[in-house]
């Protein structure tokens, strides 16, 4: 089943356990403990990640982008499902199934 297909903004998205981030420089860096991979999250996609730390739909993501960063609703919305996407591809993030 493809993510696409899945993910709406009604969506809640949760941090997988196992990753240590930490901000460096106004950007996000983390490693994942499982795979042993670093990844650089930047500004934005930092935070998404922190916008993620409890269940969160992807409305309330988009929402958070949007007043950060004082973009379009459209702009917002798209880079937040394209990053998630991203996220979900590394597993290291899961579609909340309590909700």
């Amino acid at each position: 089943m493809s993510t696409a297909k899945v993910l709406s903004l009604e969506t809640v998205l949760v941090q997988q356990p196992g990753n240590i981030a930490s901000d460096m420089d106004g950007e996000k860096v983390m490693l994942n403990i499982k795979n042993g991979k670093y990844y650089n999250l930047g500004e934005v996609g930092g935070e998404i990640w922190s916008a993620m730390a409890q269940p969160a739909p992807v409305s309330r993501i988009v929402e958070v982008i949007r007043e950060t960063f004082d973009v379009p609703a459209e702009t917002a919305e798209q880079d937040v499902l394209e990053f998630v996407h991203n996220l979900l591809a590394e597993d290291l993030i899961a579609i909340d199934s309590a909700s």
